[in-house]
């Protein structure tokens, strides 16, 4: 539990106690942006550096795999369970909020991870890029098939007439949504960010240190804290939430982490990055997909799907959850 006592970590749970304190301490929003932004840019470099260096060797091809096939089964896996505790359009919400993934808890391992001298490939940015999306897409065709029945045309008085209802209409568009989705602005940045450091390999990485490296952690630092003061925030949404939901939301992402490192032992991944793909699977979207979400399945209640995401998920992987997964995959793996 030594990650405990890393000062990104400890800026988390200082933003977490500030904000249960009823602190006015508050990280403007637009400086927020400005450093969600900030990681996702050197992530993207660091990777495209470190792809540049090695090339597209067998084990960066299998964990692009592993990546796709992550982010097409744990939304699946989700909806299964999770359609059992809620109406299907929350269900459905929460499925996607937890099949696609969680930038900062990707940083943050990535970060404890080169702290303790066994950092992982720099690709791996490139897996959590091919993750993001596809939970989005599922999420919408399912959203628009569970409105098919509502929007039935059904006969009032000898006309025809839409059937009434939360479901009823055709809701957004699909093209609209899916176009939204797959542009959104931080997966453009890190895959643009990732270009860039494929292109300009080594001397692009030099003159990029300062601001790759040298500024990397206070600005994680920095970003947790308003992490902290969020999450401390969104736990006033889980008031009156069911236990079995609250349980999910831990159990869930374990068996997720548990499922990626098996892929992962399967396809030959070494331990770090066996690791970094566990966090993957384990997290859960709670900036990228809500956004989506609120435009593409008004149905879907945010206090639910956002709620246990940050409420529970995020703050139990950083603490808890990356320790476990690193304890895990050096175990299996290693």
């Amino acid at each position: 539990m030594n990650h405990l006592l890393d000062p990104a970590i400890l800026f988390f749970v200082l933003g977490l106690a500030a904000g249960l304190l009823r602190s006015n301490l508050e990280i403007p929003a637009p400086l927020s942006r400005f450093l969600s932004l900030y990681l996702l840019m050197a992530l993207g470099l660091k990777g495209g550096f470190a792809l540049a260096q090695s090339g597209w060797t067998q084990q960066v091809a299998a964990a692009m795999a592993c990546a796709v096939l992550l982010a097409l089964v744990v939304p699946a896996i989700a909806w299964c369970v999770l359609r059992r505790l809620l109406p299907p359009f929350d269900a459905a919400a929460v499925a996607a909020t937890y099949g696609s993934v969680s930038a900062v808890t990707f940083v943050t391992a990535s970060h404890l991870l080169e702290q303790q001298g066994t950092p992982a490939g720099g690709y791996m940015a490139a897996a959590m890029a091919l993750m993001e999306s596809p939970a989005i897409v599922l999420a919408v065709v399912l959203a628009h098939w569970l409105r098919a029945p509502a929007a039935a045309v059904v006969p009032v008085g000898g006309q025809a007439a839409l059937a009434a209802g939360p479901g009823a209409g055709t809701g957004p568009r699909v093209a609209g949504v899916l176009r939204e989705a797959l542009t959104d602005g931080g997966a453009v940045l890190l895959l643009g960010a990732l270009l860039v450091g494929l292109v300009t390999g080594e001397k692009g990485e030099q003159a990029m240190h300062p601001f790759t490296v040298d500024l990397f952690k206070g600005l994680l630092a920095f970003f947790l804290l308003d992490m902290g003061l969020l999450t401390a925030r969104s736990l006033g949404g889980l008031g009156g939430m069911r236990p079995l939901l609250c349980l999910f939301a831990v159990a869930g992402p374990v068996a997720h982490g548990l499922l990626a490192l098996g892929l992962a032992k399967v396809a030959g991944l070494a331990v770090p990055e066996a690791t970094l793909l566990a966090v993957l699977g384990a997290s859960a979207s709670y900036i990228a997909v809500p956004a989506v979400l609120r435009h593409a399945m008004p149905e879907a209640r945010p206090a639910i799907y956002v709620g246990l995401s940050l409420g529970i998920t995020f703050p139990f992987n950083l603490v808890l959850g990356i320790p476990l997964y690193g304890a895990v995959a050096r175990w299996w793996l290693g």
